[in-house]
C-alpha cells in the first residue's frame, strides 16, 4: 500500500490548535478562516483513516491516535523548522547569554546549545548555571539575555510560564525498609538535606513540615545540587525538588509517605532582558520553550503529581465556532 504523505500545512494547524485550546485561535494565528482550518482537519483524519478528535461536552478532546498524531505532528513540524532555519543559520550572528539551574544541565543543557549551534554557526552562545536569586538578579542587570528560573513573578517583565510541575519529597532509592527513611534524630526531627537560605525549595518544604507540625532539622547543607542529591541517595536526610533531571539513586515518595505534608506545584518560566528581543534572543527561546515541553512531556505518570504545560496541552478543545 502507498503510504501516506501528511500537508505540513494541514499538521502545523493541527498542532495550532491543540497548543491553543482552539481551532478557532489556531485559524486567526494562521491566517486562514476558519472554514479552511476545518477542512484541513476534516482531510488530516481521512488521511488517517481514524477519527483524531471527539467530543467531550462542548468541546472536543483528542482520541489515541490523536495523541500519537501530536507527538508526530511535532516531531515533523520542528524537522521542518529545524531544516529551514539551517540554511539560512548563517544569517544571525553575535552572542546570546542564557542563565539556568543545575536542574536542566543534563537534561536539557546539551540538547539545547547543541541545537542552537548547528542552526546557527555564527553565533557564540554563554551560558551560566547558578541558583534562582543569581539568575534572576543577572537578567534584570542585563547580564543575560534569558534566564530560565523556578516560580513565576508576575512583578518582573519579561517573564513568560513555560510549565507547572509537582514538588516532590525525594528519597534513596532503595529496596530495604530500614533505609528508605532516613533515621529521624534524638527529639524526632525529620532530617532535611537542602541549600542555604535562602532557597526556594527549603522554604516550601520547612513551610509545609511547620503548618503540619511536623518537626525537621537541617541534616546536609551544600552549595551544590551535585552534593545534595549524593547526600539524599546515601540517606542521610529527605530533599524536595521536581521529578525534573532527578538522579536514579533517588525516588519520588508517594503522596502522604511517611506521613509527609503535600507541597504546593511550582512554575517554571522563561525571562527575558528585553520585553522585545532580538532575533538572536528569540531563536534560542524558541529552542528552550520546546526543550522543555519535551522534558515535562517525557516525565513519568506520578500519582497525584501531575505535570502540566500551561495553555498549550488542552485537554479539552474549544471547536470552530
Amino acid at each position: 500500500m502507498r503510504p501516506v504523505t501528511f500537508d505540513l500545512d494541514v499538521l502545523r494547524s493541527f498542532v495550532a490548535g491543540v497548543e491553543l485550546g482552539s481551532f478557532g485561535r489556531a485559524a486567526d494565528r494562521l491566517g486562514r478562516s476558519t472554514s479552511a482550518v476545518s477542512a484541513q482537519l476534516k482531510k488530516l483524519e481521512e488521511q488517517a483513516g481514524v477519527p483524531l478528535l471527539r467530543k467531550a461536552g462542548r468541546g472536543l478532546t483528542l482520541t489515541d491516535a490523536g495523541e500519537t498524531m501530536l507527538a508526530y505532528a511535532r516531531r515533523l513540524l520542528e524537522l521542518n523548522d529545524q531544516a529551514s532555519v539551517a540554511v539560512r543559520g548563517t544569517r544571525l550572528q553575535g552572542r546570546v547569554r542564557l542563565g539556568l539551574q543545575e536542574d536542566f544541565g543534563e537534561i536539557l543543557l546539551p540538547h539545547v546549545l547543541g541545537q542552537f549551534a548547528r542552526a546557527h554557526p555564527q553565533v557564540r552562545i554563554e551560558a551560566r548555571v547558578a541558583r534562582n536569586a543569581e539568575l534572576l538578579e543577572r537578567v534584570a542587570a542585563g547580564e543575560l539575555d534569558l534566564a530560565l528560573a523556578w516560580d513565576h513573578d508576575a512583578a518582573r517583565p519579561h517573564g513568560v510560564r513555560l510549565a507547572e510541575l509537582p514538588l516532590c519529597w525525594n528519597g534513596p532509592a532503595v529496596t530495604d525498609p530500614a533505609r528508605a527513611a532516613p533515621a529521624r534524630d534524638a527529639d524526632g526531627a525529620l532530617p532535611l538535606v537542602a541549600f542555604e537560605a535562602p532557597c526556594l525549595f527549603r522554604s516550601r518544604a520547612t513551610d509545609a513540615l511547620d503548618r503540619a507540625g511536623i518537626a525537621w532539622t537541617a541534616a546536609f547543607i551544600s552549595p551544590s545540587l551535585a552534593g545534595l542529591w549524593a547526600a539524599a541517595s546515601a540517606g542521610l536526610g529527605l530533599m524536595v525538588r521536581t521529578p525534573l533531571g532527578l538522579p536514579a539513586g533517588l525516588r519520588v515518595l508517594a503522596p502522604g509517605e511517611q506521613g509527609l505534608p503535600p507541597l504546593p506545584p511550582l512554575s517554571l518560566s522563561l525571562y527575558h532582558a528585553q520585553g522585545r528581543p532580538g532575533p538572536v534572543a528569540a531563536a534560542l527561546a524558541d529552542i528552550v520553550r520546546r526543550g522543555v515541553r519535551d522534558s515535562v512531556a517525557a516525565l513519568p505518570a506520578m500519582p497525584g503529581l501531575p505535570a502540566r504545560i500551561p495553555s498549550e496541552e488542552a485537554e479539552r478543545l474549544e471547536p470552530i465556532p
